[in-house]
């Protein structure tokens, strides 16, 4: 059988806000409450589930990447944008409004209110191929 991430938590200050805010941006689809849990599930794609929970003590910045299309690229980026969410071609530094053209694809970072580093690309320098590896 092969192995899939079903679900991750995410914590949050506000759980609901929070992960209205991923769906929106994604385009696709959340709840405000889970079947389960205390949790406010974004449903990235038919696989993975990423469930906002709620913390009262300091959230931990953690980092979240999602791969698509070069198409939906486009179309998540242009949500960012009405949003008024800064964004930047790097994990960390300024937001210089530009889009990384790594990897011979693109990819940008942004921070939502929690402090996570979100990632959005169109081809995974973690999965290159490399001569020799």
């Amino acid at each position: 059988m092969a192995v899939h991430l079903d679900h991750w938590l995410v914590p949050s200050k506000d759980r609901v806000a929070a992960a209205r805010l991923l769906a929106d941006l994604l385009g696709v689809p959340w709840a405000e409450q889970g079947p389960v849990g205390p949790f406010s599930p974004v449903y990235v794609n038919d696989g993975l589930t990423l469930d906002f929970d709620q913390w009262s003590e300091p959230v931990p910045t953690l980092h979240y990447c999602f791969r698509v299309d070069p198409n939906e690229f486009d179309a998540i980026l242009e949500r960012i944008k009405a949003a008024g969410i800064p964004y930047r071609s790097r994990p960390h530094g300024p937001d210089d409004r530009t889009v990384n053209p790594a990897f011979g694809g693109k990819l940008v970072y942004w921070n939502q209110p929690d402090g996570h580093v979100w990632e959005l690309l169109t081809v995974s320098y973690e999965r290159q191929t490399r001569e020799g590896v």
